[in-house]
């Protein structure tokens, strides 16, 4: 049986707002095993109340950090060098690093040179340096928004089950790499990739444009799953297929032919 994988989750508070709380724990629900949870910040300041009761009902450590400098951010350094801590002291697969600021861009780097998965979480204003240095980013106020059907936390359920109408402020929200990049993406990877017929593999297909994006996300786009997003596009056609030897179903997908 192979072994569960273990994860440090580290919030930058001074460029993350709590009503992402939910949806940051939700989305690290996926790495299962996510034995460290802290976020930094200055607890001192009127404005981190909020943050108070998530952190307690949540099991997320704060750590202090005075802000010794007016309008330099403290917590980033408190931050890198816990992450360095932990990279050398405990026995952690990868790093989950929530903000929005380019300060752990040469962090997110020097852990994957240690063989770390590094996941990123921060808003569509995250500049592509640390999106880019990341194995895996996810764009928050792109993905609250995709799921506001669905269930993020008991308390919110009936809020976000009913439909929202986007504010005029959330207009200019658009995802970092838009659709018509991805599709052209895939298209090409299509025709380099495929098969004799012209199939590959959807999984394979995924994990391509994941490499070359880090914040390809198909929710970011409205749909649920990739095979969703393919099928939207009228010239992709899309396999289903049941394995041979197991319950599992295969997906495969090609170009139509012109």
């Amino acid at each position: 049986m192979d072994r569960e994988k273990k994860y440090a989750l580290l919030i930058d508070a001074d460029n993350v707002s709590p009503k992402y709380i939910d949806l940051i724990l939700r989305e690290t629900k996926a790495l299962r095993n996510v034995s460290i949870r802290r976020i930094y910040g200055d607890w001192t300041e009127i404005g981190k109340n909020t943050w108070k009761e998530c952190l307690l009902e949540n099991s997320v450590t704060p750590i202090q950090q005075y802000s010794y400098t007016i309008g330099k951010n403290a917590s980033d350094s408190a931050m890198i060098i816990d992450a360095m801590d932990i990279l050398y002291t405990r026995d952690v697969d990868g790093f989950v690093l929530v903000s929005s600021d380019s300060d752990f861009t040469k962090l997110a780097m020097r852990l994957r040179e240690s063989g770390k998965y590094v996941v990123g979480m921060g808003e569509s204003k995250t500049p592509s340096p640390f999106v880019k240095a990341c194995d895996q980013f996810k764009t928050l106020d792109i993905l609250i928004r995709s799921v506001m059907g669905e269930e993020i936390s008991g308390k919110e359920k009936s809020r976000m089950a009913k439909p929202i109408r986007k504010k005029e402020t959330d207009m200019d929200i658009v995802p970092i790499t838009n659709l018509r990049e991805i599709k052209a993406t895939i298209f090409s990877l299509l025709k380099e990739h495929s098969d004799e017929s012209g199939w590959m593999f959807l999984g394979e297909l995924g994990n391509m444009v994941l490499k070359l994006y880090p914040d390809f996300d198909c929710r970011n786009y409205g749909f649920p799953k990739l095979s969703n997003l393919l099928e939207s596009f009228k010239d992709v056609e899309v396999r289903r297929e049941m394995a041979k030897d197991s319950h599992n179903q295969l997906v495969y997908v090609k170009r139509r032919d012109s």
